[in-house]
């Protein structure tokens, strides 16, 4: 399938609202894991997703995904380029922030004095499979749109510029990341800018505009 034909249709994907509430970040994992879907694919690069025993893994056969750093500093394999992991749409940052624990003692203190955070963190609707260096790579940086080509991590699509601290997903994610944005803010209060709501507004729009220009062919 090409890019475009791949865009369109998970462009297509409706966000679809989990019911399953969980408390602890670990349980929400192991639920994730345990039902993801046979057709699953991670977040940023489309990859398909394979099963190790009780690992997953991305396979860049099709979406040609290759690290940006093959091996860590010290000379070992990356790790983290093999593996997917649960990645925060909404930063546990983010939204840690904007609650009082975070102020007394960062994301540790939350986890161990406040509900409300613990909720957040394990909400499934704000988490996605991603390729483990991409998940490290994005960090805690804001979602926003970046010149030039993506070249950084093969054929996958996605930007990171570390300098300014901004990632730019794909074309097929920008909608499920806007979902994410508002049943954050929806459900728990979370602030996002006007600039990142006028992103995410416009996100939702394309994705709509590329929905109805496919039902049309």
């Amino acid at each position: 399938m090409s890019h475009f034909l791949l865009a369109l249709v998970l462009a297509c994907l409706s966000f679809n609202l989990y019911a399953e509430q969980f408390t602890r970040f670990a349980s929400a994992k192991k639920h994730l894991i345990k039902t993801l879907p046979e057709n699953a694919t991670s977040l940023y690069c489309g990859c398909d997703i394979k099963r190790q025993g009780k690992k997953l893994v991305p396979d860049p056969t099709a979406c040609g995904y290759v690290p940006r750093n093959a091996v860590t500093r010290s000379g070992k394999p990356n790790a983290r380029a093999t593996r997917i992991e649960w990645e925060h749409i909404v930063p546990a940052w983010e939204f840690g922030h904007q609650l009082q624990c975070w102020q007394n003692g960062g994301r540790k203190n939350c986890i161990k004095t406040s509900a409300q955070f613990r909720k957040m963190e394990a909400d499934i609707n704000n988490l996605a499979p991603a390729i483990g260096e991409i998940n490290a790579d994005r960090s805690n940086y804001r979602f926003g749109m970046i010149t030039g080509d993506a070249n950084q991590y093969g054929r996958c699509q996605v930007k990171v510029d570390f300098k300014q601290r901004v990632v730019e997903p794909p074309f097929y994610a920008r909608k499920r990341i806007a979902d994410a944005y508002f049943y954050m803010q929806k459900t728990y209060g979370l602030k996002i800018s006007d600039k990142q709501q006028k992103l995410f507004n416009t996100w939702q729009n394309q994705a709509l505009a590329a929905q109805q220009s496919n039902k049309a062919l």
